[in-house]
């Protein structure tokens, strides 16, 4: 998974330089998601360190002390595989949003883990539900689905990019392993949809030339004067290019050079 993720990376460089969209680069597109990553890292390096347990500050579903854990819950992880595993997608999926979505980033992170959590603490089977995988299913799904309804050719690369990376976890919204939160990440996919209608400001819009325009006219369009009906050249008389203009003066400066 590293290795195909890292296609995500290339296609962010590759649309730096070759693109004229307002996409921009920038620091925050690798601080922001590394800072998050090594996080969730220290937390549990501080759990092993010093023998803390934070599983209870989880969701547990409809309690009032599973409350907390809407906002807890994505720091902490049950195992180092499980941790690992969140790691990767976490970091790709947040880079990309800072990259493409920049202006909504932080809306879609903060109000995603919150109203994923809420969705969690509803539905959940009652057990404490850990771990970042909710927040990742939120960036999926909104990339996933706000790419396809953008029009823009580069959004719609994205999702595509998106469905061939993590196309797979759609698989476990449904009960299909024990001990695993599907509900958690059930609840990310339909807020990272919902996200993907509600956000309508700040999106790159598609670069749209003159002839996509409704207004377009080509038989005022300069370039596709210079063509005849069948796409033929039309070559300009020579005595049009060498017309002279009476009213033109030229006036010449001469200096002679020193000997």
């Amino acid at each position: 998974m590293p290795f195909l993720a890292g296609y995500l990376l290339m296609f962010i460089k590759f649309i730096h330089m070759n693109s004229s969209d307002p996409f921009k680069f920038s620091t925050r597109v690798i601080v922001f998601p590394l800072s998050f990553v090594l996080l969730i890292w220290m937390v549990y390096w501080f759990e092993l360190r010093f023998g803390f347990r934070f599983n209870e500050m989880g969701i547990f579903p409809r309690t009032l002390s599973g409350l907390r854990g809407i906002f807890f819950s994505p720091f902490i992880h049950g195992s180092l595989e499980h941790l690992y595993h969140n790691s990767m997608p976490l970091f790709i999926l947040s880079a990309a949003l800072f990259y493409f979505y920049r202006e909504m980033a932080w809306n879609v992170l903060g109000l995603g883990l919150f109203f994923s959590g809420t969705l969690t603490w509803l539905i959940g089977s009652p057990a404490f539900h850990i771990g970042a995988s909710g927040l990742i299913y939120v960036l999926m799904s909104f990339m996933l689905f706000k790419g396809l309804i953008s029009k823009n050719h580069h959004l719609t690369a994205l999702s595509l990019l998106v469905v061939f990376l993590y196309g797979s976890m759609l698989w476990y919204v449904f009960p299909v392993k024990a001990n695993m939160s599907w509900e958690g990440h059930l609840s990310g996919l339909l807020v990272g949809f919902v996200f993907a209608f509600a956000f309508k400001t700040s999106i790159a819009k598609p670069v749209r030339y003159d002839w996509e325009n409704d207004h377009y006219d080509d038989l005022q369009d300069p370039f596709l004067q210079q063509f005849d009906d069948e796409g033929n050249f039309i070559e300009t008389p020579k005595e049009e290019l060498h017309t002279t203009d009476s009213s033109l003066e030229v006036h010449y400066s001469f200096k002679n050079k020193a000997p």
